[in-house]
């Protein structure tokens, strides 16, 4: 079975490892030129590193990458508002969360393929179905066809779109920049922080090689003309109320390493599966970030579908199969991430007061509770 996945970012690239781990014949369909190492970095949770172990590059990726054993959360004034014990999941699940740049975790994906696997330059402008076959049309004027294509072509994915018309992307209210740069002990090696307050939120996370990863949020209307254009020092005075270490970070920050963008995702979705063509990844589930879910939902994804085919070799089994263990696990992702991202950008004064207060009051392993349904990794 020839199996066509277009978009080389860390789903699709999860599933081609997975696929081919299993035996089947992969080609992956990237529009960028060339491998990019871009973006800034992420968190991998244990749920994730769990399900990257059993493709055998979760190794590599945690040795790339920095663990956390705490999340704390602040006011404006560096007052700890409540903490999460992350070393509990090693304890129960066997794995950690981490921290690790996009690129580095992009490049495992890659050196983990086969020879003959990656097309760049492809960006995918069409797609048909008919008689159990589907064809990818591509901007070059070239064309593919498999027998099974996968769409893990992103958020605004062209292919979601298509099958599902009104798939557009929802506006969360804020907008974000991101970065890294050299931590030089501003930050524990261990622990990431958010800082919240009326004005918005800052988050920082270290990173291994010396690196802290941070992002800073205020809310706004969507494409805000006058954020979207700030400098590095305009950055960092929205948040000169903060402590003085914020303001450090953002300034110490190269200026190409800082990246923006409004963040958005997508209204769940009730299916996946149309066919021969399958959504994967931020095409299929667009989240926000607030629980740092959005890659481990892609590798999720990835490594769930190739199971699928290893268990069923009858393909509408496999993708049944896919479906039924991603869209409802998928979309409490989403709907849960936009309503902590809702909480933590609160404006009013009155409400950000309360809402600290009140924080300050639960118990801090019922934040981890409340989070045990990613760390229960169901695979097969």
């Amino acid at each position: 079975m020839e199996i066509a996945i277009i978009g080389g970012g860390i789903g699709g690239l999860c599933a081609a490892v997975t696929l081919q781990t299993h035996g089947y014949s992969v080609k992956v369909y990237e529009a960028a030129p060339t491998f990019q190492p871009v973006g800034a970095g992420i968190g991998i949770g244990s749920n994730a590193m769990q399900a990257l172990m059993k493709i055998g590059v979760g190794d590599k990726v945690f040795a790339n990458g920095n663990v956390l054993h705490t999340q704390v959360f602040q006011n404006a004034n560096g007052k700890t508002l409540n903490t999460i014990d992350f070393s509990l999941l090693k304890k129960r699940f066997g794995q950690e969360n981490i921290t690790i740049h996009r690129a580095d975790l992009h490049r495992t994906f890659l050196d983990a393929l086969g020879p003959n696997t990656m097309y760049y330059n492809k960006k995918c402008v069409n797609v048909e179905q008919r008689e159990g076959k589907v064809t990818a049309y591509f901007g070059d004027k070239s064309e593919v066809t498999a027998d099974l294509l996968i769409a893990a072509d992103g958020i605004h994915s062209p292919i979601r779109k298509k099958l599902i018309p009104g798939s557009e992307t929802r506006y969360a209210g804020y907008t974000c920049w991101r970065g890294v740069t050299e931590n030089k002990e501003r930050v524990s090696n261990y622990t990431s922080t958010e800082i919240w307050s009326p004005s918005g939120r800052f988050g920082m996370a270290p990173m291994s090689n010396g690196q802290v990863y941070w992002f800073a949020c205020v809310s706004t209307r969507a494409k805000d003309t006058f954020y979207q254009n700030l400098e590095r020092q305009e950055i960092a005075n929205l948040f000169k109320n903060f402590p003085k270490v914020v303001t450090e970070i953002i300034q110490n920050t190269p200026t190409n390493n800082i990246l923006h963008h409004d963040i958005s995702d997508i209204e769940p979705l009730q299916r996946f599966v149309f066919n021969r063509i399958v959504l994967l990844g931020d095409a299929a589930h667009a989240t926000t970030p607030n629980m740092g879910q959005g890659a481990g939902q892609a590798i999720e994804d990835g490594i769930v579908l190739g199971n699928a085919f290893q268990m069923f070799r009858n393909i509408d089994k496999a993708l049944a199969f896919y479906e039924e263990k991603r869209v409802a696990r998928t979309a409490k992702v989403i709907n849960l991430s936009r309503q902590i991202g809702a909480v933590a950008q609160l404006r009013s004064r009155s409400l950000t007061t309360a809402r600290d207060f009140l924080f300050s009051f639960i118990p801090s392993n019922w934040l981890l509770w409340r989070l045990k349904f990613l760390f229960h990794v169901k695979l097969k």
